[in-house]
């Protein structure tokens, strides 16, 4: 049975973050991808200029609509921009018993915007992280989730992803690309096991949504694999796509990865 993920995230018109990577990344690992708009930015490569939340009534409305006629077996949560959507957002998948929600907790972006109003911090953590199966922040996003220090070491790693396990998710993905090495190590943990999940360290300015790809990987594999192994599965995924970013052209600052690298062959047949 092919899964139908839903994407609830902001629009980024470059096409390299956002319900964009969203759609690409459940095509790519083989899930039928829906879309529910938060907010419209312009954006590009460089950063973006500017963006317009969408009103929370029509982002629960949009949701209310595809709970009323599909099947949704995993949902992605990503830019949520205000404490309003994102009570939104929890308070209607709460209502629909929605299953295998995936927390993304975007803040800001690569190019060092803010994607999340101040006052909706405290909604992202109250409401959204307890409901989740599994939330992915970054070392930046889990300083503003804990209001600590961003954690500077692999010790500091393993003690803030159990304050995050905390915050009440089943699982929380701790990612550790922020700190220096060879390789890029995160922390999965339950609550009672913390697996070390290494990948290499690609050199390359082309990063752009890879927190939006590596979430939404999970999302599209979560209904038929266990936690541990949808995760290795989507970090795989996303390094051949960082891998393989250096084969597009797109724009002059930090370029989106490749989310088709397995598809795309230019020396078959037309």
């Amino acid at each position: 049975m092919i899964a139908n993920v839903l994407s609830i995230a902001g629009s980024d018109p470059s096409g390299g973050a956002g319900i964009q990577a969203d759609l690409k990344t459940f095509a790519a690992l083989g899930a039928y991808g829906m879309a529910v708009i938060t907010a419209l930015t312009a954006q590009n490569t460089q950063g973006v200029r500017s963006f317009q939340v969408v009103e929370p009534d029509f982002v629960a409305e949009q949701i209310d609509a595809i709970f009323a006629d599909v099947r949704v077996d995993a949902v992605k949560i990503g830019m949520v921009a205000t404490a309003e959507i994102a009570a939104a957002v929890a308070d209607r998948l709460r209502h629909h018993a929605a299953r295998n929600v995936v927390v993304d907790p975007v803040m800001v972006a690569k190019s060092g915007h803010h994607l999340l109003r101040a006052d909706a911090v405290a909604a992202l953590r109250e409401r959204l992280v307890p409901m989740a199966r599994v939330i992915t922040p970054n070392l930046p996003e889990a300083n503003v989730l804990l209001g600590a220090a961003t954690p500077a070491t692999p010790a500091e790693m393993q003690r803030t992803v159990r304050e995050l396990h905390r915050l009440g998710p089943e699982w929380v993905l701790l990612k550790g690309g922020h700190l220096p090495g060879a390789d890029a190590t995160d922390l999965l943990f339950d609550g009672k096991t913390v697996t070390e999940l290494r990948g290499a360290r690609i050199e390359t300015r082309n990063t752009h949504g890879t927190g939006c790809t590596l979430s939404s990987a999970i999302a599209a594999l979560l209904p038929r694999l266990p936690m541990v192994e949808a995760v290795r599965r989507a970090k795989v995924y996303l390094t051949a796509a960082i891998a393989a970013s250096d084969r597009l052209t797109v724009g002059s600052g930090h370029g989106p990865v490749h989310h088709f690298h397995t598809f795309w062959n230019w020396d078959a047949a037309p």
